[in-house]
């Protein structure tokens, strides 16, 4: 038998909008969260995307996301824009920031906002890479419960911790370059735990600090950070911008993204736009002229080739999803 099924992208929407409706999510955010999850596993970051709709109607079901939260905005000063989640998923709480930012640093130059009592706020790159198609550069910063030790440590007190950037190219999708602080994103281990496949040696260790290929065991365990005591401050870093700038939890008081037990998660992430022609007026000129520096080197690409690949793929071609992970999300979706 057939281990995988085909979907379209909106039959996985579809279902997706229908297992978190059954779990009490508001139309619109059920909407909002499929859009966004569909769309990370139409790039390939599979761990970002439907393997996470189990997680995700636990948490509703059990409160832990409110799936009834309608986000609000309020701008602190003149070049700040905040955004409280009120407990819900982080996608609405974009939705809602994305064009307010975009707009105020076309007239500030640079706009910051943050967003609060937030949750697992997907890919970091989809949420620059939305403010590149309005024109703006884009950086993002957002924490999570801890699963890396501090270097030197033994101990979880840093999350994973992505980073992302983007911006606007004249001549085709913006550039996107978007990374975890750690080996690998926690959410590729998560994946791999849905399917019951292994991971790979050196991607995480357990509780004994041991190397682990069991994803239940490395969930429990801590991840390694990327480039060693570099990916270790770095994830300090986005600490600091995320949880302590945007006013969310600490990685080491935020409760598991991974189930329904436990109060929110309470994360934050900051984001910060910039109007590029505004403040350098020529940048889409040396834009142009960095892409062709790149491609005159043999061999070189720009960051992202794999991910539009994979978009061109899925809609061509629909989703391969897991057979296992189907059958779940069919019975999310009816309410078992």
């Amino acid at each position: 038998m057939n281990d995988h099924v085909t979907l379209s992208l909106d039959e996985a929407r579809r279902l997706t909008e229908a297992a978190m409706t059954a779990a009490g999510a508001l139309p619109e955010v059920a909407r909002s969260v499929a859009a966004a999850l569909v769309a990370a596993e139409a790039s390939g970051h599979a761990g970002h995307g439907l393997s996470r709709v189990p997680s995700y109607v636990a948490q509703c079901r059990a409160g832990k996301a409110d799936g009834r939260a309608r986000p609000t905005l309020e701008q602190p000063a003149p070049a700040a824009l905040r955004v409280d989640a009120a407990h819900g998923f982080a996608y609405p709480a974009f939705d809602l920031l994305i064009p307010a930012l975009a707009e105020l640093a076309g007239r500030t130059g640079i706009a910051l906002g943050a967003v609060r009592r937030s949750n697992h706020f997907g890919v970091a790159g989809a949420h620059c890479e939305a403010l590149a198609e309005l024109g703006r550069v884009a950086l993002i910063f957002g924490n999570a419960p801890a699963a890396m030790a501090p270097w030197g440590g033994a101990r979880p007190a840093l999350g994973t911790n992505p980073i992302a950037f983007a911006a606007p190219m004249p001549d085709g999708p913006p550039l996107v370059v978007d990374m975890a602080t750690s080996t690998v994103p926690r959410g590729k281990i998560l994946a791999a735990r849905e399917l019951g496949a292994p991971i790979p040696e050196g991607w995480a260790l357990g509780p004994d600090g041991r190397p682990t290929t069991d994803p239940e065991t490395a969930l429990k365990g801590t991840v390694a950070p990327m480039a060693g005591p570099k990916g270790a401050a770095l994830a300090l870093m986005v600490e600091v911008l995320s949880a302590c700038l945007g006013g969310g939890a600490l990685g080491v008081h935020a409760s598991s993204l991974f189930d329904g037990e436990g109060p929110p998660p309470d994360l934050a992430q900051t984001l910060i736009a910039i109007d590029p022609e505004l403040i350098a007026p020529g940048f889409a000129e040396r834009m142009a002229a960095l892409a062709a520096a790149l491609a005159g080197i043999e061999g070189a690409r720009l960051p992202g080739q794999r991910r539009l690949q994979a978009r061109a793929r899925a809609q061509a071609e629909g989703l391969r999803v897991p057979r296992k992970l189907h059958e779940r999300l069919r019975a999310l979706a009816a309410g078992d």
